[in-house]
């Protein structure tokens, strides 16, 4: 490589302002001979020609457009390389990830809207799947007041993958053990019997549609389905006195498992 003056050249920083890509790319291209300086200065500083820069405004070119190097080298010294083939595979490329991207883009505003509104049915879907005693309003007052909790965010991480087919399986699984519930209490189903564990851990199992339920937080929600005039009118509703009874059940499996149900917090 001949000696020449800054004058008979633009060196590394120059041609790096000017095409927009940084020194150590281009040192790369060097390197790899891709994109190498004509000149050298006498004190070994790398200096570009008017046809080197040509060569590199190619080079960004066809960077820009998602070639690798290796096909750049190609398309730019390979007499024999079909370069309109070349970008019609690379064309194929991007559309590809294109599709990825407006499905990334759905799949992000399914997830701030689930965020953000808990379940993603219409107000007529909503009616279909949870029955005419569904209360529309339920969702935005759930969201107003769980809305900063660790399991809103596991609940709305669930419920934006979810549709209408999706939810009603939901829907089904908690009606199957409402009627549970009822038969077993018909039944005389005793707290910390056999039968009154397996209505505990089967209530866990389908709560957990919703957020991961610990044992801990199944007391806590066994007293409020008792507490609360809503939950115990939905449980009262299906036999009398079903909501406390069902505390009773749950309570039994926490102590059998070394929890106290009396300072059982939620977590």
């Amino acid at each position: 490589m001949p000696d020449a003056t800054d004058a008979d050249g633009l060196t590394v920083g120059q041609v790096s302002a000017r095409l927009g890509v940084t020194v150590r790319a281009l040192h790369h291209w060097d390197g790899i001979g891709l994109a190498r300086p004509s000149l050298r200065t006498a004190a070994g500083y790398r200096l570009y020609t008017a046809g080197d820069l040509e060569r590199l405004h190619r080079v960004v070119v066809y960077r820009e457009l998602g070639l690798g190097l290796d096909g750049i080298r190609a398309v730019l010294d390979d007499s024999t390389a079909d370069v309109p083939g070349a970008l019609r595979a690379q064309r194929a490329r991007v559309a590809e990830r294109i599709d990825r991207l407006r499905q990334l883009s759905a799949g992000l505003d399914r997830m701030i809207d689930a965020h953000e509104h808990g379940l993603l049915l219409t107000i007529e879907q909503q009616v279909a799947v949870f029955g005419p005693q569904w209360n529309p309003d339920w969702p935005a007052q759930a969201r107003q007041r769980y809305g900063d909790t660790t399991q809103w965010l596991q609940y709305a991480e669930r419920s934006a993958s979810r549709g209408p087919e999706e939810w009603q399986a939901v829907a089904d699984a908690v009606a199957g053990l409402d009627r549970a519930l009822g038969e077993a209490m018909d039944a005389g189903v005793t707290p910390g019997s056999p039968e009154a564990n397996r209505l505990v851990e089967r209530h866990r199992e389908v709560f957990a549609s919703y957020f991961p339920l610990t044992r801990r937080m199944q007391v806590c929600l066994g007293r409020m389905y008792e507490a609360d005039p809503a939950f115990a009118a939905h449980y009262d509703g299906i036999r009398s006195g079903l909501a406390t009874w069902f505390r009773r059940l749950v309570d039994a499996s926490a102590r059998a498992h070394g929890i106290d149900p009396d300072t059982a917090t939620w977590r």
